[in-house]
């Protein structure tokens, strides 16, 4: 990708190979090659001129704080953003599938017929057979290339295989069925899909076309616990390559084994997942220091020589020695370390045994009914996760307790003592976009004399002229910490939480998992992260068509359950 001015869409833009290099196909070879990425947001360099190398079965990991441009690699990987600075050089085998974030409609055809569509470029794995059929009359069968290509070769056969109508349809219903889609849903126009299940057709195509790299952008974002657990297993034994942004660890942990990580825009390659990363970061900032330090003692035993010798006729010669030994020394400079937010709840007030109690509650919207006589009691000090497939009632449920929806009946009862705080899925994006940040979270601290919105703010990384920007310029990150500013500035006893991570970086989604670990009050966690559920819960509550059920076990344990009864089925 040659360096431009121009923004409008074209053809991908990408350096392609005349034909393909196929002494480079193979376990070790490169597949795309990034070549001094440089690219300028504003003043600030988002890639500072960094390069990186995509190999055909590579599992990469994307990570880096919210604006490090994790997901403009992508775009730019893709063909859909430009460069400032740099190249991507792909051989014209290696094809790219792309999922991002949002923003995908599908309308006009039937799901079935949508999803078949992935197909279509099956004559283009024959043509790749057919070349590389030629190619292989030119190797020596001795050389190493040749077998490589061999088993290039074998794994098309094996896609090509798929693409016969028998498999075909199998593995569409795998797919679908795996990505939560009944058998019902097979003949409804895509039209009539939510924006959630839109992605969801989305990734089913990406997958079925099997590209040779596939770019997932936050792909468990719209995806419940069981189609989560089901894409970690699928995306285990992808055949090509694999580039994923996400915000879950666990999930991070279970398909990738190489860690990108983008930073002051530079690219840092660590070759392990991203627990491994983790580690490994830390190590390395921590000799980078300990190294820093000893090189800062001996400069100052260097200088304190030279000093103290400088009008000594015997030792001028030494004293020049050091002098010219200081100016060569290269300054130690410790990696940057990116801003933590830091989150604490205030100390809760009180609680009575009971906190929550629902007695035969009926919840229906039209013919639609969520819940048929649901009894359950929350008590005291209790930390529930709240699971259930996409549609199941976990949010209507996380509103009844909280107050804010109605039902048709039955009863619905606090404890003397209960005081409620509550995050809802869409809360960031009910905040109001003419506020200032200050004064959005000055309005939820009406009444409260100890609540301090300014400190509030600073601890969640708003500082200075940061608290007097629009809440309409915020970006998703930001808006949901704004959100959880305005929950601090009121103790209560029993925290609601809808889905309280989304668009929080990872770090910072372990800030606000500890602080919910060191709250001492009730929570009630709608959330499908098993990362950041799985230290803070003691129960789960299955919220599903058919009830209720409450199990005492982490989300990773209720997994394991849902595998054995399923096997058993």
């Amino acid at each position: 990708m040659t360096p431009t001015g121009t923004r409008a869409r074209a053809e991908p833009r990408f350096s392609l190979a005349p034909a393909p290099d196929f002494r480079l196909i193979g376990k070790f070879c490169i597949m795309i090659e990034l070549q001094e990425f440089k690219l300028l947001h504003g003043e600030r360099a988002l890639f500072n001129g960094f390069s990186g190398r995509i190999a055909p079965h590579d599992r990469i990991g994307l990570v880096g704080v919210n604006g490090s441009g994790k997901s403009t690699l992508l775009r730019i990987l893709n063909g859909e953003a430009d460069l400032d600075g740099g190249r991507v050089e792909k051989p014209d085998w290696a094809t790219i599938g792309y999922l991002p974030q949002d923003g995908i409609q599908a309308r006009g055809r039937t799901l079935y017929a949508e999803v078949e569509t992935a197909f279509d470029d099956v004559l283009g794995l024959q043509a790749k057979l057919d070349a590389a059929t030629e190619r292989m009359y030119e190797l020596d069968p001795a050389e190493e290339a040749y077998y490589e290509l061999i088993d290039t070769m074998g794994e098309w056969e094996e896609q090509l295989a798929d693409h016969e109508p028998e498999r075909m349809k199998s593995r569409i219903e795998r797919v679908l069925t795996g990505l939560g889609f009944t058998p019902g849903d097979t003949e409804r126009d895509t039209g009539e899909f939510s924006g959630g299940w839109q992605m969801r057709i989305a990734l089913a195509k990406l997958l079925l076309r099997t590209p040779s790299l596939l770019l997932l952008d936050e792909p468990t974002n719209h995806l419940d616990l069981y189609s989560q657990h089901w894409l970690e297993s699928y995306l285990k034994g992808y055949r090509g390559a694999l580039m994923v942004i996400s915000h879950d660890r666990a999930f991070l942990d279970a398909v990738t084994n190489t860690t990108w990580e983008l930073k002051f825009g530079n690219l840092s390659i660590y070759k392990g997942n991203y627990t491994f990363y983790e580690k490994e970061s830390s190590a390395r900032l921590a000799t980078q220091r300990k190294a820093a330090e000893t090189q800062k003692k001996e400069i100052a035993r260097q200088k304190e020589f030279i000093n103290r010798f400088r009008s000594n006729q015997k030792k001028a010669s030494m004293v020049q020695s050091r002098l010219k030994q200081l100016d060569k020394v290269e300054i130690i400079r410790p990696d940057r370390e990116e801003k933590k937010i830091y989150f604490r709840f205030p100390p809760p007030p009180p609680a009575s045994h009971k906190v929550i109690e629902l007695k035969n509650l009926h919840k229906a919207y039209g013919d639609l009914h969520v819940f048929r006589g649901l009894d359950l009691e929350i008590e005291k000090g209790e930390r529930i996760a709240v699971v259930g497939v996409n549609g199941a009632g976990k949010s209507t449920l996380a509103r009844i307790l909280a107050g804010v929806e109605p039902f048709q009946d039955g009863e619905r009862s606090l404890g003397i003592n209960t005081v409620l705080g509550y995050f809802a899925q869409q809360q960031a994006e009910e905040l109001n976009p003419e506020k200032t940040v200050l004064e959005e979270v000055e309005s939820a601290a009406s009444g409260n004399p100890d609540a301090n919105p300014r400190a509030a703010l600073g601890a969640l990384l708003f500082s200075g002229d940061d608290q007097h920007k629009s809440v309409g310029v915020l970006s998703g990150g930001e808006r949901n910490r704004v959100a959880l500013a305005k929950m601090l500035m009121r103790p209560a006893n029993c925290l609601i939480l809808d889905e309280p991570t989304n668009h929080l970086d990872l770090r910072s989604k372990e800030v606000l998992r500890d602080a919910i670990r060191e709250y001492t009050g009730t929570v009630i966690l709608v959330s499908h992260d098993r990362d950041f559920l799985d230290p803070v819960v003691g129960k789960v509550l299955e919220v599903s068509p058919t009830g209720t059920r409450m199990l005492t076990c982490n989300v990773s344990e209720y997994l394991e359950r849902i595998d054995q009864e399923r096997g058993g089925n």
